[in-house]
């Protein structure tokens, strides 16, 4: 087993062969951990890797003479108010107003597999042998109080997930104020703490800050959107740390609403990183026999650098958090009707957008806002999920299965959490939206968000919108949440249970996605939030892919995807070709440059194909013919390596390649042409040294080019203009691929890519 206890010096050891971490029962019953890395050789006793401090004289006290002085030592779970006085993992609040606690070991449980935390989204395993669970119960005697601990530690992965549990069995009352999910100390703070930070249309951005004494750390407090401005994830790399080299501690949230993740670096440079259920306008109150679970927090660790951090996730990710008939399968190429139409659309104007589309190729029609009730604008509609029958007649059953008999599947857009002042919906219940009665009711995009921790109003939009999937022929669904939370105050909720209303909001959610995965598992489901404002690890646990940014802007898409690769699978992060000029922009690329961006994702398009030019729509032909043949490999079987950061270099670069090394995808991406530039080389990663590999990529000219200066260049839009060269992986990896700048002035200069194929002789 992956989890040894050593009853001798009372030591637990969870290890495989890249990761090893130790957690010793000290002498007062508090756990301290000594060891967070590398994969260490097992044996009976390391508990001389324990710092003890033992300077006298000191304004630090301590619970009784010559006990152990918690400030200087690192805590698996630490409180405060008893010689701590750093960030606490927990507050509870008691009855006689004290927050004082005092959990101690009481005993473990080791088992192999893992379990569910429902009704909370977690990995999983498919057989016993995955993965081995440790489970440590601590207790406080003047609560009546367990603490569980709970650690998890995968056979073939360096992945380690924890979760905290309390079950209360005394007679009075308790409140949890405070319970994070995990907390890791390390003994020094040599790091760099790597964020993905941004806004909407800018998400995930990578930013690095080095860690000082004090206090850094990122939250969400949209209620609603994990993710828009900050990312629920955090990676301490050492200042050396690299894509290739170097130590990486990776740690990722399982939660889609209020959260916070800090490093804290003592005065004597320990580094404490917690993670959880941000604590601000959170309180749960436990009455006897009662429980509360935190979410999962999935820690990985490499010594190869970013890049095999990411591996992991998107390994782990794609297999053992996404569920379902999807998870193993290549996504559909689609058209989504948003940019083409907005809300001015009839059922002939779709019908012609959808026949273009099955021309081309595309196999799903998305029909995206403006469906439903009086919808013709974003004032009014959203709750009532019922067809409009003036821009609809056949209703969507109908509509569905005219789509279908195009030979291309039908997918429709829905908003399900939001409301509209002006709905039947709102009249007939206007205390299911969160407000705080006699206060102003904020807005944005003038809708309101409705009240998801009732049962009532989950139950509700659930009938409403399972009776439209039932009666339709419907494929693909994606989710929208356009706003962020405020005013979060349930109006049948007691005074004292507002503290839940925020968690219990995202449960409600949890609850409707589960509910309608269930009853209709063959649908792809997408996840979307003002476009990727939640984009988090739970919301892949039911959609298992998300729309990543509102910014369809081919530039600033490397960007917005180079960073969400940090975490999230490449399948996972839903991509488009767009209009031009842009539409959040207002930036002109080349549709060869938009198309190269989107095949690093699910791939689609964003507007109307009717509006393309004849070299357009040929362009567009070969991009889905690409597509088709190399989906499998970019989104399934593959291996995701960054090679060049757009944060960094005018340049841009990223590849993929298949599990046995024997056929790649590349991208290169440039954002301003230069004069008279100089030489320019992509190393690629993941090859085979001695494989011999064909390098191939096309030269042709962009379709927008006129035909003057295409027959200038000496080249034509066909497979004639294909060049290629033959060369082993040692020299693609070391010497690298020769960019020629010609061939970018072909594809437009500015906001330029090439898209290399490699594939093994």
């Amino acid at each position: 087993m992956a989890i040894k206890f050593h009853e001798s010096t009372k030591t637990f050891h969870l290890f495989n062969k890249e990761v090893s971490y130790l957690i010793h029962i000290l002498d007062n019953g508090h756990l301290t951990n000594l060891y967070y890395g590398k994969a260490l050789r097992d044996k009976e006793d390391f508990t001389y890797l324990y710092d003890t401090y033992t300077a006298v004289n000191l304004p630090i006290c301590v619970p009784e003479p010559g006990s152990i002085k918690l400030n200087y030592t690192r805590q698996e779970y630490p409180v405060y108010g008893t010689g701590d006085y750093r960030t606490p993992a927990l507050t509870i609040f008691q009855q006689n107003g004290s927050f004082v606690v005092d959990f101690k070991y009481a005993s473990y449980e080791i088992y192999a597999g893992k379990r569910e935390i429902k009704p909370l989204p977690s990995t999983y395993v498919e057989s016993e042998d995955e993965a081995t669970t440790l489970e440590i119960t601590l207790h406080d005697e003047v609560m009546d109080t367990d603490l569980v601990l709970t650690y998890t530690i995968y056979e073939n992965y360096p992945v380690i997930t924890r979760n905290a549990r309390f079950l209360h069995k005394g007679s009075e009352s308790i409140v949890i104020d405070r319970a994070m999910s995990a907390s890791v100390e390390f003994p020094d703070m040599d790091f760099e703490f790597t964020q993905l930070s941004g806004a909407w249309a800018r998400e995930r951005y990578v930013k690095n800050q080095k860690l000082e004494m004090g206090t850094h750390s990122i939250q969400s407090l949209m209620g609603t959107c994990s993710s828009g401005e900050q990312n629920p994830f955090v990676a301490l790399k050492r200042p050396d740390a690299t894509e290739t080299q170097g130590e990486v501690y990776g740690f990722s949230f399982v939660y889609s609403g209020n959260f916070v993740a800090q490093a804290e670096v003592s005065t004597h440079d320990i580094t404490r990183f917690m993670m959880g259920i941000n604590p601000e306008g959170f309180s749960w109150k436990l009455e006897a026999g009662e429980t509360f679970q935190t979410p999962e927090v999935v820690m990985v660790y490499s010594n190869e650098g970013l890049n095999k951090m990411s591996q992991t996730y998107h390994r782990l990710y794609r297999t053992r958090l996404v569920r379902g008939q999807w998870r193993d399968k290549s996504r559909p190429i689609l058209l989504n009707n948003w940019e083409a139409t907005y809300f001015d659309f009839d059922e002939e104007k779709l019908l012609k957008i959808a026949k273009k589309a099955s021309e081309v190729g595309v196999e799903l029609f998305v029909l995206d806002d403006g469906w439903f009730g009086a919808r013709n604008d974003d004032y009014r509609g959203l709750g009532d999920w019922y067809v409009n029958l003036e821009k609809l007649p056949s209703g969507i059953a109908g509509l569905s299965k005219k789509v279908e008999e195009l030979g291309i599947k039908f997918g429709l857009w829905v908003e399900l959490e939001m409301v509209n002042k002006d709905s039947d919906l709102y009249r007939a219940h206007p205390d299911w939206i969160l407000h705080v009665p006699g206060r102003f009711d904020s807005h944005q995009r003038h809708q309101y968000v409705l009240d998801f921790s009732r049962k009532e109003v989950v139950d509700y939009i659930y009938e409403m919108i399972a009776k439209i999937l039932r009666e339709s022929s419907i494929s693909y669904i994606k989710w929208d949440m356009n706003r962020y939370m405020t005013e979060p105050y349930s109006v049948i909720a007691n005074p004292c249970d507002q503290g839940r209303v925020m968690h219990k909001y995202i449960l409600g959610v949890y609850d409707l996605y589960e509910r309608l995965t269930s009853e209709f598992p063959e649908i792809l489901f997408e996840s979307c939030a003002s476009g990727g404002t939640r984009f988090d690890p739970a919301m892949l646990y039911y959609a298992p892919q998300t729309w990543c940014s509102d910014d369809t802007d081919a530039s600033e898409r490397v960007k917005i995807q180079y960073g969400t690769s940090y975490v999230y699978p490449i399948v996972s992060m839903g991509s488009h070709v767009s209009a031009v000029p842009n539409h959040q922009l207002h930036r002109i690329t080349p549709i060869e440059t938009r198309a190269a961006v989107a095949y690093f994702g699910t791939f689609g398009y964003e507007l109307d194909l009717n509006l393309l030019s004849d070299a357009e729509i040929e362009t567009v032909k070969k991009q889905i013919k690409f597509m088709k043949a190399h989906r499998d490999l970019i989104q399934i079987d593959g291996d995701f390596y960054r090679l060049q950061s757009p944060f960094e270099k005018n340049e841009a670069a990223w590849m993929v390649v298949s599990q046995d090394k024997k056929e790649a995808v590349v991208g290169y991406y440039q954002k301003l042409n230069k004069v008279n530039g100089s030489w320019m080389r992509l190393k690629l990663q993941g090859l085979d040294s001695d494989t011999l590999y064909e390098v191939s990529y096309d030269i042709s000219p962009i379709a927008s080019y006129d035909a003057k200066i295409a027959e200038a260049y000496g080249a034509q839009v066909d497979d004639s203009t294909i060049r290629s060269y033959k060369a082993y992986g040692d020299e693609l990896m070391y010497a690298g691929i020769c960019i020629d700048r010609e061939v970018l002035n072909k594809k437009g200069g500015d906001f330029s890519a090439i898209i290399f194929n490699v594939k093994a002789e």
